[in-house]
């Protein structure tokens, strides 16, 4: 063999060497950007990030604003509904990040793209539910443990890292103003969220079965319990409804918030904290303790709950629902259910699904 054939050799192995080696960097970084979360090197709370999907309505520019709903199969009519009446009502670079499950991701995908939701821009992120593990009492079924979605709240920055701040919307509101103007609202220094208090104006006379009216912390949190105790909290502070959420996501950060509410859940999964209290919440709770008299205050208009409760039709008059920026029907009565208040209102945002599978089931019985 010549020296020149020789050198040509001892290339082409060195060739494939670098390629092998640039092949392994590659598919080591990708693993990376799939395993760890840009900012709490953690694993991300979803399987994998599908595509984008982001629409095409480019007449929509200035800054996004990031709002995140969740996606249950079973109530896919009422997230369709709140999207376009927030899409509707705002000229706004909305952009929408929906937390969801696997079995749903396909009936999600066609109804957005075969309506006039098509132009939406939004994202699909599949929610893991072991990330729950070890943070869920064993032995209590209520309707909050077996609809893991509704946790997803907890992980805001980790769902929308590009963003500093973003909205959460529970899937059975309308929002009848703008947006922006519920992204702008101020919160005051250090606060990593704003919520609605349960003492504001109308929305106050929350009625929970067999607890009369629930607007306190002693409804959701066991305080005789010694690791509530030791927080000091008044009982009788005014809860707060996390069903509409603007969240300063830098704050949320640098305090470690979803590292604290997990914190609570595991020692709620141990200790029973708020499991079986008269509210049978295990999603606020944990929101109470860690934003106890820190965190801001929406405007009640903005958030104008209740309207899923025995009584929502006699509470409200029909001048006072229209003039709201934002109606929840919170409470056992959903306005594509069989008796609801108000269903009219969100039968103006709701777009028939082109599979047929979901059919609003409701009469009208305002």
């Amino acid at each position: 063999m010549t020296l020149r054939r020789v050198n040509v050799l001892i290339l082409v192995l060195v060739a494939v060497a670098f390629l092998i080696i640039v092949q392994r960097n590659l598919l080591n970084l990708s693993d990376f950007l799939h395993r760890e979360s840009p900012d709490a090197g953690m694993v991300l709370p979803f399987e994998a990030e599908l595509s984008p999907d982001l629409g095409l309505d480019l007449d929509r520019k200035g800054e996004e604003i990031p709002v995140l709903i969740t996606a249950a199969e079973d109530r896919l009519g009422a997230v369709i509904a709140a999207m376009n009446s927030v899409y509707q009502n705002s000229k706004s670079n909305v952009v929408f990040t929906i937390v969801t499950l696997n079995d749903t991701v396909d009936h999600l995908r066609t109804w957005l793209s075969q309506t006039k939701l098509k132009n939406v821009k939004h994202k699909v992120i599949i929610f893991n539910q072991e990330l729950l593990s070890g943070k869920m009492p064993k032995d209590l079924k209520t309707t909050e443990t077996s609809k893991p979605l509704t946790f997803a709240r907890f992980y805001l920055p980790l769902f929308i890292p590009e963003a500093d701040k973003a909205i959460y919307l529970d899937d059975d509101v309308i929002v009848q103003g703008d947006i922006q103007e519920l992204y702008e609202a101020n919160l005051k220094p250090g606060h990593a969220a704003a919520f609605a208090e349960d003492c504001d104006s109308a929305s106050s006379k929350g009625i929970i079965r067999g607890a009369g009216n629930q607007n306190n912390y002693i409804g959701f949190l066991d305080f005789k319990k010694e690791s509530v105790k030791k927080l000091g909290m008044r009982a009788n502070t005014c809860s707060f409804n996390p069903g509409v959420i603007i969240a300063n996501l830098t704050e949320w950060r640098n305090q470690n918030i979803t590292q604290q509410l997990e914190h609570w859940m595991e020692l709620n999964a141990q200790e029973d904290l708020y499991s079986k209290t008269l509210a049978e919440s295990v999603t606020t709770p944990p929101l109470l303790i860690v934003f106890y008299k820190r965190h801001s205050s929406i405007d009640p208009l903005w958030h104008v709950r209740h309207l899923g409760t025995t009584g929502a039709g006699n509470r409200y008059s029909p001048p006072f629902v229209k003039a709201a920026k934002l109606l929840h029907w919170n409470g056992h009565y959903k306005p594509w259910g069989r008796a609801s208040s108000f269903s009219d209102v969100w039968d103006k945002w709701f777009i028939p699904d082109p599979t047929g599978k979901f059919h609003p089931t409701r009469r009208h019985s305002d």
